[in-house]
């Protein structure tokens, strides 16, 4: 049974109220009887006074006329009641307070209870009116119009009224707020909440017309009978009335804080000293404020939804409660869990009102893949609009600033508490959907018969729905890389390429591009160099080597590298320690790099780098970020197998005469001969230790953990992490993430690849030795060489060592994985 409506006698209701021609006649018949039944009988109008009579005349004959006058009101009487009421005058006074005082309490209880049925509709009465520190042009019409009793009653019946009473204050609020709410700016949700409360209004309205045909038809029908059918409804609309309240107290307090502050003398004051006084300029700053704060956003979508669900669990010991807002969140949560459902099955996001948990920038494109290096598409395109992400150290920007109440987040930023687990899972099943859609490729719905699957915001059924479309579109997308688009061959493609597992095209590629290396960066020719990779590819049965391409970086790879780790730690995560205690000393150094780079341009062998194209969807994971990465890696590989092989041509040099033929007569020539070769040796040995390490046991064992977990992966963002989480792996454990493991490897390439350089000087300065010892005249100059060589052993031994002790530190500490390497140039040191 309702509890708005009392079931006066059995039998159902009638739905249609038209009055038929017999029932009409029945009706007036029936109400003037009553009338002539409640007339004051002859010793009441001996006791009263004049005025009283004048008073209940003119009541009556200024009610009466409206029944005979106007049919339509005899078939809705309460609206010949406004009439009256709004024409007739108000009795105000003493009269009027003497009129009910000394009237019999059954005359006090037919007054009153006329009035209550005025009240209950939101019109003022008689002897009921509006309470006297109520203005309806000043208040808030959201907050309830408030009624009093003007005149003295019998405790009892006064009891009963003021019982009665807050009923009507309830029906006002309600009724202003659905008015208010059913504007097109709040919302579907806000719509579908007020056509709820619309439809618990009819039974109220219902419960009244009844009550009226009762306080009409039967002499019997009292206060107390009144009290007995309302007093359900009066605890349901307290209910409703607390939630409406609560909506509109949310945007009352978050425009008057914004105005408030905006009205700040003092800030009123420093705008003017700063110069920010102009009627024009506030304008223009007045309107960057609304735009950019959460008061010009209505409390609507997963706000409304959330406060809903609050009151629900706060008043879960409350049958009537839990029914009540149950119903609503029910009702209310259907348009938004239909567009949930349209995002989850099918990848399109239908939000006019921005009141889903999902936010989508559309002036993102898939074409920023191939140019930005942060992947906007993918991470911003479609987000949460609270900000969060996966990853709980990063957050979108755009988040609104949440409400000065209670710290809610307005409108669709707030997501309702039972889809706060779920919320990411909801991204990326539409994410996923999207990605194929923007594919051409028709994406189909996990429920052919969904009409028939129809849930709301508190089913279970909805958890079991969100996570079946999430495995849906995983599996979907998942197939569509691995096996449409052939990911796993594209990621040996990019590691036969960049990480030189088959390095036979490179070899051939330095043969070919020899002189043209040799020149700077800004002098080499691009096209000439594609053209000789696509020659030394040719030779080889090499996949995708179209999509290889030459580019040339702008800087070398260590200084690019150690900016990035000095300006935003992220490569590195370098703490304190060691980027502290020198920034005093970078400064002049960073001021003595740059003048050093604009003297000694960038060879194009230390700008030379590798480019992959992909298309859409594999740029997702073979995204730029992920290039930058491999590109890193291979710029690092390419330097080594570059100094490995000009140290390589340097021992092939020194096998010739001068460096192989005995000089018996000149012994300390034949000593710095010996010193030549032994440091040759100990940096081709450190090159190549170095080479082996990255590859055998850093680069091979990473990639086929990696390949390990491609075939196990069930989710496309797992996919994406374990992608990246190799190539940060790859990075950290080639060294080229900690500053002072760069720091020191660096100056080891440049001392070994400067030594390579002067092979032929070492050369010319044998045959001149050799020379000098067969003319037997003496070596005026072996003492230069010796300087000469000493400098370079000097500087290759400091930072050989200050390198090792780096990487023995590294390798007890933070990366267990350098200990073979350890190892490895413990060899080196004993050379």
């Amino acid at each position: 049974m309702d509890p708005y409506t009392p079931r006066t006698r059995p039998g159902a209701r009638k739905k249609n109220i038209t009055l038929s021609a017999k029932e009409y006649t029945k009706i007036t018949g029936t109400i003037a009887s009553v009338r002539r039944n409640r007339h004051f009988n002859d010793d009441i109008d001996e006791d009263l006074d004049g005025p009283v009579h004048t008073v209940r005349g003119s009541r009556r004959s200024s009610q009466e006329p409206s029944f005979i006058a106007e049919t339509s009101f005899v078939r809705a009487p309460l609206n010949s009641r406004v009439g009256t009421t709004s024409f007739s005058p108000k009795n105000k006074g003493k009269g009027k307070e003497d009129l009910l005082d000394h009237l019999p309490l059954d005359v006090q209880e037919a007054l009153i209870l006329e009035d209550l049925l005025f009240v209950l509709m939101g019109i003022e009465g008689v002897h009921i009116t509006y309470h006297p520190d109520y203005s309806p042009e000043d208040d808030d019409p959201l907050q309830g119009i408030r009624f009093a009793i003007a005149s003295p009653l019998d405790p009892s019946i006064r009891d009963l009224a003021e019982r009665v009473l807050p009923l009507a204050t309830y029906y006002t609020a309600i009724s202003a707020f659905v008015e208010s709410r059913s504007h097109l700016e709040f919302g579907l949700v806000n719509h579908a909440l007020c056509a709820a409360i619309r439809d618990m209004l009819k039974e109220y309205q219902t419960l009244l017309s009844q009550l009226e045909h009762a306080f009409n038809t039967s002499p019997l029908f009292t206060l107390q009978k009144l009290w007995f059918y309302v007093h359900p409804t009066v605890h349901t609309l307290s209910l409703i009335y607390k939630l409406v309240l609560e909506l509109a107290t949310m945007d009352d307090d978050d425009g008057s804080s914004i105005s408030s502050a905006s009205s700040d003398p003092e800030q009123a004051a420093r705008d003017e000293a700063l110069g920010l006084g102009g009627a024009k300029l506030k304008a223009v700053l007045s309107e960057i404020t609304k735009s950019s704060t959460s008061a010009a956003i209505p409390v609507k979508g997963g706000e409304v939804l959330t406060a809903i669900y609050e009151r629900m669990q706060g008043m879960s010991g409350d049958p009537t409660a839990r029914k009540v807002y149950g119903t609503l969140m029910s009702a209310a949560g259907a348009p938004y869990v239909e567009m949930l459902r349209e995002w989850a099955t099918t990848g399109r996001l239908h939000d006019p009102y921005e009141e889903l948990c999902v936010k989508e920038s559309k002036f993102i494109s898939k074409g920023i893949l191939e140019v930005d290096y942060t992947d906007e598409y993918w991470e911003r395109r479609y987000t949460l609009r609270d900000g969060s992400t996966l990853s709980s150290k990063q957050q979108h920007a755009g988040v609104p600033l949440p409400r000065t109440p209670g710290g809610r987040l307005p409108g669709g930023a707030c997501i309702p508490p039972m889809l706060e687990g779920w919320k990411h899972k909801v991204l990326l099943s539409g994410k996923y959907l999207n990605v194929i859609r923007e594919c051409g490729i028709e994406v189909q719905s996990i429920q052919p018969r969904r009409d028939q699957e129809q849930f709301s915001m508190d089913d279970e059924k909805l958890y079991k729905f969100v996570e079946d479309a999430y495995t849906h579109a995983n599996r979907t997308l998942l197939r569509l890389l691995l096996q449409d688009q052939q990911l796993v061959p594209r990621l040996r493609s990019l590691k036969r390429y960049f990480f030189l597992s088959q390095a036979s095209f490179l070899t051939h590629l330095l043969d070919l591009a020899h002189t043209e290396l040799k020149k700077p960066a800004k002098s080499a020719s691009i096209v000439k160099l594609q053209s000789l990779l696509d020659l030394s590819l040719s030779s080889e049965d090499a996949s995708f080597r179209e999509d290889v391409k030459v580019t040339m970086a702008n800087t070398g790879l260590y200084e690019w590298l150690l900016k990035v780790i000095s300006v935003s730690g992220i490569i590195g995560g370098e703490g304190g320690e060691g980027n502290h205690d020198t920034a005093a000393t970078e400064e002049p150094k960073k001021d003595r790099d740059k003048d050093k780079d604009e003297k000694k341009a960038l060879l194009a062998i230390d700008a030379l780098a590798l480019d992959y194209t992909v298309k859409f969807p594999l740029s997702l994971v073979i995204s730029r970020k992920t290039i930058l990465r491999y590109q890193l890696l291979f710029r690092f590989l390419l330097h080594l197998k570059h100094v490995e092989q000009s140290l390589a041509s340097m021992w092939i040099e020194q096998k010739t005469t001068p460096w192989r033929q005995p000089v018996p007569n000149h012994p300390e020539f034949e000593q710095w001969r010996l010193r030549v070769t032994l440091l040759r040796t100990r940096m081709l040995s450190f090159i190549q230790q170095i080479l082996a390490f990255v590859t055998f046991e850093v680069l091979e064992p990473n990639w086929r953990s990696l390949e390990v977990k491609l075939s196990k992966v069930t989710t496309v963002d797992q996919l994406l992490r374990d992608h990246v989480d190799f190539l940060d792996t790859c990075l950290k454990e080639c060294m080229l993430t900690s500053a002072k493991l760069l720091r020191a490897y660096s100056r080891l390439i440049v001392t070994c690849s400067t030594f390579a350089l002067y092979s032929s000087s070492f050369t010319k300065s044998a045959n001149q030795a050799l020379a000098a010892a067969e003319a037997g005249d003496g070596d005026q100059a072996m003492n230069k060489r010796w300087e000469f060589l000493k400098k370079f052993e000097s500087n290759f031994n400091h930072w050989f060592q200050f390198h090792l002790d780096c990487v023995q530190y590294y390798a007890s500490s933070e990366n267990v994985t350098l200990l073979p390497l350890v190892v490895r140039l413990s060899g080196i040191k004993t050379l």
